[in-house]
């Protein structure tokens, strides 16, 4: 298969390009200047570089290497795309017609805007499903009994949060909700949270939108993020089973039974 692959910051985008060689995909690159790391140059059959906003810069480097189908991987931080942006006269207009100024909609309009012109936005997570988390508990150590019923109760906020395009995670703390993200992104909400509980511990609950595609805007956890979860004293993590990308998975799960953060995987539905 030949692919186009939209290059955020992370290790998304390396691991699928990385997974696509193994499998024989030819994907061109292009990387978002502002937050994909360089590591993509050697892993793509050809690789472009836009900023920000170039929307029709985009299309245009598509078109030219007859790319029809193309993926997101990688964060692109909420902030950014609403206060760093500058945007060209296709994404200029695409903004001024945009019923609500949220990442779902900016997104959903660009793909119309990519459809109109024959390209198809496509899964997200195509190169790299061995990675989605799996159902049950996935390190060595179970939930405590508070630890559980923290987590069920982050998960009653979280999701009726979903279908609001607000942020992936809430922190809670004796089934009290501390944090709720949303712009600053997970590692931020965390050290937030954090500052506010006063060295108690802290559950993490991270979802999935409700959305029926991984188009965009997939949850995605990695080894980072236990890191950031020892210094926050974050000791449980939760994510959506078939929804929630984990980088690096072996190591992450080992790095998380080192320290003895335990993680869970739940249905959708749970």
């Amino acid at each position: 298969m030949r692919y186009g692959l939209i290059a955020g910051n992370g290790r998304f985008p390396v691991l699928a390009l990385e997974n696509a060689r193994k499998l024989g995909h030819e994907v061109v690159a292009i990387g978002i200047q502002e937050e994909a790391s360089r590591e993509i140059e050697p892993l793509a059959a050809r690789c472009h570089w836009i900023s920000l906003g170039e929307l029709s810069r985009l299309i245009d480097i598509l078109k030219s290497e007859g790319i029809t189908e193309v993926m997101m991987a990688g964060q692109v931080k909420h902030a950014k795309i609403f206060s760093s942006i500058r945007p060209d006269w296709r994404l200029l207009k695409l903004l001024a017609a945009l019923p609500r100024k949220n990442t779902d909609s900016l997104i959903g309009g660009v793909a119309k805007v990519l459809e109109v012109e024959g390209i198809r936005l496509t899964d997200s997570t195509a190169l790299l499903k061995p990675l989605l988390a799996a159902a049950g508990v996935m390190t060595r150590r179970k939930p405590s009994k508070d630890e559980q019923a923290d987590l069920e109760y982050g998960r009653s906020i979280a999701n009726a949060l979903a279908q609001w395009d607000i942020g992936q995670s809430v922190a809670v703390s004796s089934r009290a909700c501390v944090a709720v993200e949303a712009m600053e992104g997970t590692d931020a909400m965390l050290r937030r949270a954090a500052s506010l509980v006063n060295g108690k511990p802290l559950v993490l609950v991270k979802v999935a939108t409700r959305r029926q595609h991984f188009l965009f805007d997939v949850p995605v956890v990695g080894v980072e993020t236990i890191a950031v979860m020892i210094e926050t004293g974050t000791t449980a993590l939760s994510v959506d089973a078939g929804r929630t990308l984990m980088l690096d998975r072996e190591e992450l799960i080992k790095r998380a039974d080192e320290v003895a953060v335990t993680i869970v995987g739940y249905e959708a539905n749970e």
